[in-house]
């Protein structure tokens, strides 16, 4: 059996440094996933950990392959002079 760790939205603004509001508004837009659990929303570490940076989920890996792979080819020579310097 798996137990999944949860943080509420005051402790999850608190490790970001950002207001407890500016987290709401977020969690309302639909740009952080929450559950609500009877008046508090709550946050899945996994979340909290793709937020945070530790870890990236599979749709982010992929944008970020995509970025560096047009910034290779958008700027190929340059890179490989600076390398080179």
């Amino acid at each position: 059996m798996t137990l999944e760790r949860y943080v509420t939205i005051p402790q999850l603004a608190h490790l970001l440094g950002i207001s407890r509001i500016t987290l709401y508004k977020r969690v309302k837009k639909g740009e952080i996933p929450a559950a609500k659990i009877g008046r508090t929303y709550v946050i899945s570490d996994a979340t909290t950990a793709s937020i945070l940076g530790k870890e990236a989920s599979r749709n982010a890996k992929e944008r970020i392959d995509a970025a560096v792979r047009k910034t290779v080819i958008a700027y190929g020579e340059v890179l490989k002079k600076l390398g080179k310097e």
